[in-house]
């Protein structure tokens, strides 16, 4: 009889977290309890996992005892402080925030990518970024047949990456432009496009070529982040990748346009098909019917949408494409359950026996 698990969610009252709990409804994982947690504000909210009312802790260092695996979605210094603990107390941790993606002890996995580093876990696996997993998903199936040489990104990302605060924002602004007729550039803001930056723009009816704030290269932190999550997740520092990160007056669900260049000359045909076969993606391409990936339609749902393929016009091996996915779905909440199913599926759910995180 196959071991049923108890998971727990860390930060399960944010965006991310209450969508973790609604993969966890609908997952293959076999659940034997689940436990909620968040910082002492949110502590003693009452939330539901299959109709069953869960009341959600405070996170502690003592919280992790008899947890076989602990996602965790509560801020970057949240998962520095308590993962290791949870490690500790014998739980494999799932990190959907960006403090461990880098460290060369800790797997960067889109499991249709390259399940196969968790093979060596030990006890921390890092969800990359969500504008990177979609990419990755999409890129995937070409770089496996014909390779890639160079990647060229453009995103246009939901504000709903910005969090909960952000999504407000932007609703107050569309209403106060519309409804009383305020200039856009007039409008308040006090958080997008980065709440740590010393200046804040309007997002409404505007588009801010701004995510996170500027490393000293002038290249921004999420742009930097899709750079060096790509090579790493690839396995290959060959591979040319630079990015430009925009955040733009949606909801919900990230667009990219995505420029490559294979190391072998790709056929367009065998792009699409490969695309088309590969889990997890979704064609949708027919330029004669105006179909392609929308943003609107693919929020909700667990997919990366991949149309616009096309070959460029002056070079023989450039690719252009089109690539949308739900940031809070697969970009977060549904790539760590995934994770959490293909650790399940591959036997790695695991107490490890040397702890290489260190005790905060």
């Amino acid at each position: 009889m196959s071991k049923e698990y108890v998971v727990a969610v860390v930060g399960a009252t944010g965006a991310v977290g209450s969508r973790m709990i609604e993969m966890l409804e609908s997952s293959t994982l076999p659940i034997k309890q689940v436990r909620l947690f968040a910082t002492i504000r949110s502590a003693g909210k009452v939330l539901t996992f299959k109709g069953q009312d869960i009341t959600v802790e405070e996170a502690t260092e003592n919280s992790f005892e008899g947890i076989d695996i602990a996602l965790f979605s509560a801020g970057g210094g949240v998962s520095a402080k308590f993962a290791p603990y949870a490690v500790k107390a014998g739980a494999v941790v799932v990190d959907n925030t960006s403090n461990f993606r880098m460290n060369p002890d800790v797997p960067l996995v889109v499991p249709e990518v390259n399940a196969h580093a968790l093979d060596a876990h030990n006890g921390i696996i890092a969800c990359p970024n969500c504008s990177t997993i979609q990419m990755m998903v999409a890129l995937e199936p070409i770089r496996q047949q014909f390779g890639l040489a160079r990647i060229i990104v453009s995103t246009y990302q939901a504000v709903s990456g910005a969090g909960a605060k952000a999504i407000a924002e932007t609703e107050r602004e569309i209403k106060e432009v519309v409804n009383d007729k305020v200039d856009p550039k007039d409008v308040k803001a006090d958080i997008l496009p980065a709440g740590g930056d010393k200046k804040h723009y309007p997002i409404a009816f505007n588009a801010l070529p701004q995510i996170d704030v500027f490393t000293d290269n002038d290249y921004t932190y999420e742009e930097m982040k899709m750079t060096n999550e790509t090579k790493k997740i690839m396995a290959d520092d060959s591979i040319a990748v630079s990015a430009t990160c925009v955040r733009i007056p949606v909801i919900l669900a990230h667009s990219e346009s995505v420029y490559i260049e294979t190391k072998e000359v790709a056929p367009i045909d065998k792009v699409k098909a490969a695309i088309s076969a590969f889990p997890g993606a979704v064609l949708e391409d027919d330029p004669s019917q105006q179909i392609y990936p929308q943003a609107v339609n693919a929020a909700g749902h667990r997919e990366t949408f991949v149309g616009r393929i096309r070959k460029d016009l002056d070079a023989e091996k450039g690719i252009h494409m089109w690539v949308v996915s739900d940031n809070l779905l697969k970009g977060a909440a549904w790539n760590s359950v995934q994770i959490a199913e293909t650790l399940h599926e591959r036997g790695l759910v695991r107490a490890t026996d040397d702890l290489k995180f260190e005790l905060k």
